[in-house]
This record gives structure tokens, sequence and C-alpha cells, in this order.
């Protein structure tokens, strides 16, 4: 049961449906894993409360 987790800073402009149909294709393919039994979560951050190196993203 694959499950696949984006992080990304903020909405891009692609649709998530659009995307996670991609990834969950790239995921059949490379892995041969049923459609079925794929999950794909898109977690968003805006920049603001994102932080690396002790310096937010919204800083950078």
């Amino acid at each position: 049961m694959p499950e696949v987790i984006v992080h990304r800073r903020r909405p891009h402009p692609r649709t998530e449906e659009k995307l996670m149909l991609a990834i969950t294709d790239a995921v059949v393919k490379e892995f041969g894993a049923p459609k079925e039994s794929v999950t794909v979560t898109i977690m968003e951050a805006p920049r603001d409360m994102k932080m690396k190196a002790g310096v937010l993203f919204s800083e950078r």
C-alpha cells in the first residue's frame, strides 16, 4: 500500500487533482502497485509557517 506525502510551501497553480493523479500514475508504473492501493496526500504550509536553518521561508 504505497503512500506518498507531498509537502509544499504554498498553493501551486497546477490543480491538486491533476498533480495527485500524475503521482498515482507514477507510483503504479514504477512500483507495479495496483492503482486502488495508492494514497496521495498534499500538505501545504504558508511561507511564514516554515523555517530552515532558523530563517523563515518568507524571509529568504
